[in-house]
């Protein structure tokens, strides 16, 4: 396909207005403008239409294909709660409104949303408050940890650092660097899950927390969960549930029944609402009762006339962490799922993805290296380290997926199993869809063996080729280009 550059004819005008009978006055000061014109394509308004159509076609997304992306949740995303977000009601409210007396009376279905989403979460949760403001998972995980610090200072503890497990995803030591603290990183046992011997060494009077996934991003349930969070507040530590892998078990445990004390979900994940390209999310952070006191203002709450207001007169709280009262859309679309599903359709989701995760894992086996063989949860690792013998890497599976209408599943992470491959069906996903899937892996994995050059020149349907990932990483000063 070629670039709208390309296309350009010169003298070619999509639109000519009328010529303006009004002298022209510039009052831009004379170093701020162009010594000569933009190189802007010229091109009809046809030309236009055409060339963006196309490109629209070229779209990529989980209402056109099977989008199997691990540790991301991409399921799909029910139109009602589209078409209920874009109800004037709700899309034409200005974020200062609550905040006016008037403007109060004319926002009380908004404001009850925020307070009911909050005790969905906590009844789903089994924390005891949450604020909606943070705008995306990591920026719920920097809440959390922020919270974290504020409940050690008010203490007067002197912590300095935070536990993770070699499997997090990297926002976790991001996080936990950004709040000000030291990162002390917790290995894998043989099972892919936490060693809890090398846990109880590394925890000391200095452990602020730990910051941890279950299940993890191998897909494991951790089994000495509960043990796990004792150990951390044997030290007066807390403990942090990151939400990205909430899938697998909503609505059939609480990670506040584990012992953790702060917990941010990823709605745009578990809760299907509209995410990739870099946004919009919602990470709402929840806490334990003895943390409500740190949570960010404001929070709304229900008078005992029935109505709703916000609530600022919070000494200890940690104060703004984003504008207003977060992705006030994305948090009203997770509420219509949750209203949709009910309690018993939640336990279905965590249920349905599981088994498809298995599923995958099962039909797959035999082809791939499987690091960890016991039962998964919502996402199931493999390697592509028996392709290796052939010179074949993750990577050129990926590729092969591409030409054959799939979005690759997340490869090289996480970063403990070699040449990862990390494959998360979701729930939505029709055992059909999952058996095309699988019969395309399959046909790589042969391919592979037979003909290893053909996958290492893929992917061949697309725009552009491979890249060169090299020089993009020494090349970073793209104005030389």
């Amino acid at each position: 396909m070629k670039l709208i550059f390309d296309k350009s004819v010169q003298g070619r005008k999509g639109v000519m207005p009328p010529m303006s009978d009004v002298p022209t006055t510039i009052h831009i000061k004379k170093e701020f403008l162009r010594n000569s014109d933009a190189a802007l394509p010229e091109l009809s308004e046809l030309d236009v239409v055409r060339h963006f159509t196309e490109l629209s076609r070229r779209n990529f997304g989980v209402d056109t294909n099977f989008y199997p992306l691990g540790s991301c949740t991409m399921k799909y995303n029910p139109k009602v709660a589209e078409r209920i977000a874009s109800y004037p009601g709700f899309a034409h409210l200005h974020p200062l409104m609550p905040q006016l007396r008037i403007g109060g009376l004319l926002t009380q279905g908004a404001l009850e949303v925020l307070y009911d989403m909050d005790k969905f979460l906590c009844e789903i949760t089994a924390m005891a408050g949450f604020t909606m403001q943070p705008m995306a998972g990591a920026h719920g995980e920097l809440t959390g940890i922020m919270i974290m610090a504020a409940y050690h200072r008010d203490k007067g503890n002197k912590k300095t650092t935070i536990l993770i497990p070699d499997s997090a995803h990297g926002t976790n030591p991001a996080s936990a660097a950004i709040a000000g603290y030291k990162v002390v990183c917790v290995p894998s046992d043989k099972d892919g899950m936490m060693d809890v011997q090398e846990l109880k060494k590394l925890v000391n009077s200095e452990t602020a927390g730990l910051m941890l996934t279950c299940p993890n991003t191998l897909g494991i349930f951790e089994k000495n969960i509960k043990q796990i969070c004792e150990i951390i507040h044997s030290v007066d530590g807390l403990c942090y549930y990151d939400g990205a892998n909430l899938n697998a078990i909503v609505g059939k445990a609480r990670p506040g029944d584990f012992g953790f004390d702060i917990v941010h979900l990823n709605l745009h994940k578990t809760f299907a609402t509209p995410h990739g390209g870099g946004g919009p999310g919602a990470g709402p952070v929840g806490v334990v009762e003895k943390l409500l006191d740190f949570l960010p203002v404001s929070l709304v709450v229900k008078r005992d006339d029935g109505t709703f207001a916000l609530e600022y007169d919070k000494p200890k709280s940690i104060g703004y962490i984003a504008p207003f009262y977060g992705n006030f859309a994305i948090i009203l679309r997770a509420y219509v799922y949750i209203l949709l599903l009910g309690k018993d359709g939640l336990k279905r989701v965590a249920e349905n993805a599981v088994l498809n995760a298995n599923y995958i894992k099962e039909k797959l086996k035999a082809y791939y290296d499987l690091p960890y063989g016991q039962v998964c949860k919502h996402e199931c690792v493999f390697s592509a380290s028996k392709q290796i013998e052939n010179g074949i890497h993750a990577i050129d599976i990926a590729k092969g997926l591409i030409d054959r209408g799939f979005h690759p599943p997340t490869v090289y992470f996480p970063t403990i199993v070699k040449e990862s491959i990390m494959i998360e069906p979701t729930e939505t996903e029709s055992k059909e869809t999952l058996d095309a899937f699988i019969e395309t892996m399959i046909e790589l994995a042969k391919i592979a063996e037979d003909k290893p050059e053909k996958l290492k020149a893929a992917p061949i349907t697309t725009p552009v080729g491979r890249l060169d990932e090299t020089a993009a990483a020494k090349n970073v000063d793209i104005a030389e280009l």
